[in-house]
C-alpha cells in the first residue's frame, strides 16, 4: 500500500497568526512537521492557502499545493489537495501543521491499522495520566469497541463510572485521549467531505462525529507518546524547551 502525508497549514490563526512559519530550533515549524512525516511515509505535501507558506516549503526542498482559503475544516483542504495532486496513494494521512514532534512510531501505528481491510479511517489515542486531564473539555475522549473501533468521541468525560469516587475513576476504566491525527482510504476521504454537518458534530464541535453518525468506521491505535501541538506563542516557548531537553537527552 502507498501512504502519503498531506499537512494542512493556514497562515491566518486567531491565537497565533503565521504559526507554520514560526521558528523552532532554527527551522520553521512547518519544516519540522514535514521532515518528521518523511521519516516514515512515501511522500509529503503541505496544503496551504498562503503563498508565504508555499514559498517557505519550496525553499527547504518540500512540496506544497495551493488550496482555497474558504475551507471550513482541514479535511476539506485535504480533499482539495488530494484531488489536485491526482495521487495514486491508497491512504492519505492528515498531519496537523502545528505538530512538529509527531513521532515516527505514531505514523507507523497509523499505517499498521490499515492491515485490517475493514479500516476506513484511522486515528490515535493515548491513555490519560490523571483524572484532571481527562476532565479537560479541550481533550476529547474516545470510547472503543472490543475490536478497536471508535464508538464515540466526547469533550465530556465518558463513560460515567458508577459507584466510585471521581478521583478513583482512572483505576477502574482506561480513559483515552484522542490525538488529532487521521488517515483515510482515498475513496473514503472523497465520500466524507461531501457529508453535511451532523447534529452530534454541531453539539460537541468534533468533526469526526459526522463520520460516525453517518456509519463510517474509525479504527483507533494506541500510543504512549504525548504530542506537543502549537496553538499560541506560549506553546512555541514550551516547544523550544521540549526540543532543547530532547536534544540534551539524546547527547548525554
Amino acid at each position: 500500500m502507498k501512504f502519503i502525508a498531506i499537512i494542512p497549514a493556514r497562515y491566518a490563526s486567531t491565537r497565533f497568526p503565521g504559526k507554520p512559519l514560526a521558528i523552532l530550533g532554527g527551522k520553521p515549524v512547518i519544516q519540522r512537521v514535514y521532515e518528521q512525516a518523511l521519516k516514515v511515509l512515501d511522500e509529503a505535501y503541505v496544503a496551504t492557502d498562503d503563498e508565504r507558506i508555499a514559498e517557505t516549503v519550496s525553499r527547504f526542498g518540500g512540496k506544497a499545493v495551493m488550496t482555497a482559503s474558504t475551507h471550513k475544516s482541514g479535511t476539506d483542504r485535504l480533499q482539495e489537495a488530494a484531488t489536485k495532486l491526482h495521487t495514486d496513494a491508497d491512504v492519505i494521512i492528515n498531519i496537523q501543521g502545528d505538530e512538529p514532534f509527531i513521532h515516527p512510531s505514531q505514523l507507523t501505528t497509523i499505517k499498521q491499522l490499515f492491515d485490517d481491510p475493514m479500516t476506513q479511517i484511522a486515528t490515535l489515542g493515548k491513555p490519560f495520566e490523571s483524572i484532571e486531564a481527562a476532565e479537560n473539555p479541550n481533550s476529547p475522549k474516545i470510547v472503543c469497541d472490543v475490536n478497536g473501533y471508535a464508538m464515540y468521541f466526547s469533550r465530556s468525560i465518558i463513560p460515567f463510572v458508577r459507584g466510585k469516587e471521581r478521583t478513583e475513576w482512572l483505576q477502574h476504566f482506561p480513559f483515552m485521549k484522542h490525538l488529532g491525527i487521521y488517515a483515510y482510504r482515498r475513496e473514503i476521504l472523497n465520500e466524507i467531505t461531501r457529508l453535511p454537518q451532523s447534529s452530534l458534530e454541531l453539539a460537541e464541535s468534533l468533526e469526526q462525529l459526522r463520520w460516525l453518525q453517518n456509519g463510517y468506521r474509525i479504527k483507533v491505535g494506541t500510543t504512549q507518546i504525548e504530542t506537543v501541538g502549537i496553538d499560541t506563542p506560549e506553546d512555541l516557548q514550551r516547544a523550544e524547551a521540549f526540543l532543547l531537553d530532547h536534544f540534551q537527552n539524546e547527547h548525554m
